[in-house]
């Protein structure tokens, strides 16, 4: 079996990396990410994956991996910044609280589909005007739901999480491995 990462995240491809595997082809899936009005972020999220499974072209013997990472306060979801500004909005937001960032994974073979949705809760400190500013000037949270990479920079905003942190950098290890497994994805994982 060919294992399809229908992703362009480099993130999620460091990660597979991380437990012995390594996509025979990537082929992001192109499809539209707004929400539907007054969607919840745990349907939302779960909704992105399954669609982006689903707009995946693949052959009979290629297993296709996609997944999708969203940040929620509360009901509200915060996807990728637009600007600066909505940037600053959202870091703003989250600071001094607790949020949920949500990781649904999708995986297909052939008709079939395995899903799963794994949610960890992480706070972030509240930021100064100079940590916020620097953070803004480095162009890390362009392209990041929430605005910012627990991986990069951001981490050292983030004093606690309870859950997985590989979900929170964009692909749930554990969970990514059980589903490859149900597919028939036999590589050597870890």
């Amino acid at each position: 079996m060919k294992l399809i990462l229908g992703s362009a995240s480099p993130r999620r491809l460091d990660l597979l990396a991380t437990i012995g595997i390594t996509p025979d082809a990537v082929r992001p899936a192109d499809i539209d990410e707004t929400p539907h009005p007054r969607e919840l972020p745990r349907p939302y999220c779960a909704r992105m994956a399954r669609e982006k499974v689903a707009a995946v072209q693949a052959a009979e013997d290629e297993i296709v991996l996609c997944g999708d990472t969203t940040v929620a306060l509360g009901r509200r979801i915060l996807g990728k910044p637009e600007s600066a500004t909505e940037a600053a909005e959202f870091l703003t937001m989250m600071g001094g609280r607790r949020h949920t960032v949500i990781t649904a994974v999708a995986v297909k073979r052939g008709a079939q589909v395995w899903e799963r949705v794994v949610e960890t809760s992480v706070k972030m400190k509240r930021l100064s005007d100079d940590e916020l500013n620097a953070y803004l000037a480095s162009g890390e949270w362009q392209g990041k739901a929430g605005a910012y990479g627990i991986q990069g920079r951001a981490g050292a905003f983030i004093p606690w999480i309870q859950g997985s942190f590989s979900a929170v950098v964009g692909l749930p290890l554990a969970e990514t491995a059980v589903l490859l497994n149900a597919a028939g994805y036999r590589e050597d994982i870890a």
